[in-house]
C-alpha cells in the first residue's frame, strides 16, 4: 500500500458561493431550477456559484477553477463554450431569434437530424426532454385507445405527473394518474409480457441501455417483438444515449427500431432543445395529413428559436467531421483505470470504483461493510472540490485532454488516501464536514433540510 499523506490539502474558500446561494434559496425554490443541481447534491457550504467555463473547466464565484465532470447533466459533448457551435449560434442570432412562421433553418435541422436517424421519418423540436416524452405518451395513448404505460425500472423519464406519481415526489399528484403507470423489469422479457398481457398498455417507454447495464443478447429485439404482439408502442428515451453511444443513439448502436423516440441534453452542447422522432403512421396524427382525430402533439413558442437549432446543426457537423464519442471515451477510460488503480494501490478498490460507459461513467462508494453510503459518497465529493474536481459522475467530453485526465487522477489519489482513513476508523466522523447529500428525488426536505432566515 502507498502511505496516506499526513497533511490533507487547504480547504478551498466559498464565502461568495455560499452567499449566492443563501440568496437563491429565498428566490428559487429549492435554491436551484433543476433538482440535480440542487446544494443538496454536493457537501454542505461547499456547492459552488458557477460563473463562466470553456472547454472542460468552469470557475466559481470565490475564483475557484475546477475540472468539470457531469458537463451540464450530459448536456455538453463538445466542451463549454465550444468555439464552433457559438459561431454558428451568432450568426444566426444576428438574423433574428424567434418568428410567426417557420423558417428554412427548421427545415434543415430536420433534414440533418433525419440523416443521423434513419429510423425516424419525422420529427417534432421542443426545448426539454420531458416535454418530448409526454407528448410521445399521448400520441401512443391516442394510436392504441389505450391508457396504461409501461415504463422500465430506470431512474427518470419526465417531470410530468404521468412519471413523477410513480416517485417518492408524488405529492400533488392524483393517484389515479400515477396507477395508470406501470413497471417492468430490465432484461426481463418475461416481467413485460406480464404487465403487456393485460391489453390495456398503449406504450413501454425505455432507454435502450444506462451508464450500467447493456442489454443482454436478444433483449431488445425481444422487447419490440412483444409491443408488436401487444398492438404496444415501443419508445426509446434517447435523452443520454444520443450523442453518447453515436449520433444516431442508442437505437443505432443495437440496431433495432422504436416507434417513437426522444431527444435532448447533448443536441445543442448545452442549447436548450429536445426533439420527438418517430414513425410516419404515428407523428402525421399531431399534423395535418390525418383524418382521423388530431393529437395536440408538441406546440411551443421557443422550440424552433433560431439559436438552438444553429448549435444544433453546428454539433451535427461536428459529429459528421470529426469524432467526439471516440474523444469522450478514451478520456473515460484513462480516468476509470486511473481513479481505480488509485483505489486498489491503497487498498479500497472494493470500497470506491468507477463504472460504466467510458462515455458515461459514474463513481459508486461503499462504506466499511462494503454498504452503498451517502456519507461516503460526500466524503469523496468533498475531497475532490478540494481539489479541483467538481462532478457528480466521471461523465466526459471531447474536451477532456490527457492533461485533464492526469489532473483529475492526481486529485483523485488524494481523495482516495482521506477515503481509506474513513474506511480504518468506520466512519467519515471528523473528516467530513457539514450534513452529507441526500437522493435528488426524496419525499421530504430531511436530511438537507434549509432553514429560512426568519425561523
Amino acid at each position: 500500500m502507498e502511505p496516506i499523506p499526513d497533511e490533507p490539502a487547504a480547504p478551498r474558500r466559498f464565502t461568495r458561493s455560499n452567499e449566492l446561494q443563501a440568496r437563491l434559496h429565498e428566490l428559487v425554490p429549492g435554491g436551484a431550477h433543476t433538482y440535480a443541481r440542487g446544494p443538496d447534491q454536493y457537501p454542505e457550504f461547499m456547492a459552488p456559484i458557477l460563473v463562466r467555463g470553456s472547454g472542460c473547466r468552469v470557475w466559481d464565484a470565490d475564483g475557484n477553477c475546477y475540472v468539470e465532470y457531469g458537463m451540464g447533466l450530459r448536456s455538453v459533448t463538445l466542451g463549454h463554450a465550444c468555439a464552433p457551435v457559438l459561431d454558428a449560434v451568432h450568426r444566426a442570432i444576428a438574423d433574428g431569434i424567434s418568428f410567426s412562421r417557420p423558417t428554412e433553418l427548421e427545415l434543415l435541422a430536420a433534414q440533418d437530424f433525419l440523416t443521423l436517424v434513419p429510423g425516424a421519418d419525422m420529427v417534432k423540436f421542443a426545448k426539454n426532454g420531458s416535454d418530448a416524452t409526454t407528448a410521445a405518451v399521448r400520441l401512443a395513448r391516442a394510436a392504441t385507445g389505450r391508457t396504461a404505460i409501461a415504463v422500465c425500472d430506470q431512474p427518470f423519464f419526465s417531470v410530468d405527473d404521468w412519471f413523477i406519481g410513480t416517485t417518492a415526489m408524488d405529492s400533488g399528484i392524483p393517484s389515479e394518474t400515477a396507477a395508470s403507470t406501470v413497471r417492468f423489469r430490465y432484461n426481463d422479457l418475461p416481467s413485460l409480457a406480464a404487465v403487456l398481457d393485460s391489453g390495456v398498455v398503449a406504450a413501454v417507454v425505455m432507454e435502450a441501455a444506462t451508464a450500467l447495464v447493456e442489454p443482454e443478447p436478444g433483449f431488445l429485439a425481444g422487447v419490440r417483438a412483444l409491443c408488436d404482439r401487444y398492438g404496444t408502442l415501443l419508445i426509446f428515451d434517447e435523452m443520454i444515449t444520443g450523442f453518447r453511444w453515436s449520433a444516431g443513439g442508442a437505437q443505432a448502436v443495437y440496431g433495432v427500431r422504436p416507434d417513437l423516440s426522444c431527444w435532448g441534453k447533448a443536441m445543442g452542447n448545452g442549447f436548450p432543445l429536445s426533439a420527438l422522432a418517430g414513425k410516419r403512421e404515428f407523428m402525421e396524427l399531431g399534423g395535418l395529413r390525418t383524418d382521423r382525430d388530431r393529437v395536440f402533439l408538441l406546440s411551443t413558442t421557443h422550440g424552433p428559436e433560431s439559436s438552438s437549432l444553429a448549435a444544433f446543426r453546428a454539433v451535427v457537423h461536428e459529429y459528421r467531421t470529426s469524432d467526439p464519442i471516440a474523444r469522450m471515451e478514451h478520456a473515460g477510460r484513462r480516468l476509470a483505470a486511473g481513479v481505480n488503480a488509485a483505489a486498489a494501490d491503497l487498498g479500497i478498490g472494493d470500497h470506491l470504483q468507477v463504472l460504466g460507459r467510458p462515455s458515461c461513467l459514474i463513481f459508486v462508494t461503499r462504506d466499511a461493510n462494503f454498504r452503498p453510503s451517502q456519507e461516503f459518497r460526500t466524503l469523496f465529493l468533498q475531497e475532490l472540490l478540494n481539489h479541483g474536481v467538481l462532478g457528480q459522475s466521471f461523465v466526459t467530453s471531447a474536451a477532456h485532454t490527457d492533461a485533464d485526465i492526469d489532473e483529475t487522477i492526481a486529485a483523485c489519489r488524494e481523495a482516495t488516501a482521506v477515503y481509506r482513513k474513513a474506511i480504518e476508523q468506520g466512519s467519515v466522523d471528523g473528516l467530513l464536514d457539514g450534513r452529507p447529500v441526500a437522493p435528488a428525488i426524496r419525499r421530504r426536505a430531511a436530511p438537507r433540510r434549509i432553514l429560512p432566515e426568519h425561523e
